[in-house]
């Protein structure tokens, strides 16, 4: 009875083994410039990224002090969302903030 289920009427039964890729990661970083208040970034912070109150401050201050904060590591649809996101909320608060998107 074994044999009956296996039999395949001449073809051939393949093995197929599932590969799962992970994607691959791209991390978020935020730009210095001369004009968006720090307030503002913070803010960006919290609600886009969904940062603690403290851990916001602390990537603000390393855009202010070094050019640059990295903001999160996520998927590339994932990235690419948030930077527009942050460039449309920056550019209807009347700031100049630059997002971009770098692999990890």
């Amino acid at each position: 009875m074994a044999d009956e289920q296996r039999r395949t009427d001449g073809e051939v039964l393949e093995r197929t083994e599932r590969q799962v890729q992970e994607p691959e990661f791209y991390q978020v970083v935020l730009l210095n410039d001369d004009y968006t208040t720090m307030d503002f970034v913070v803010q960006v912070l919290e609600e886009i990224f969904n940062k603690q109150p403290a851990e916001a401050y602390r990537i603000m201050m390393q855009v202010h002090t070094q050019g640059r904060g990295v903001c999160g590591h996520y998927p590339y649809e994932v990235a690419e969302t948030k930077v527009a996101t942050v460039q449309d909320r920056a550019r209807e608060a009347g700031f100049p903030l630059q997002a971009t998107m770098e692999k990890a």
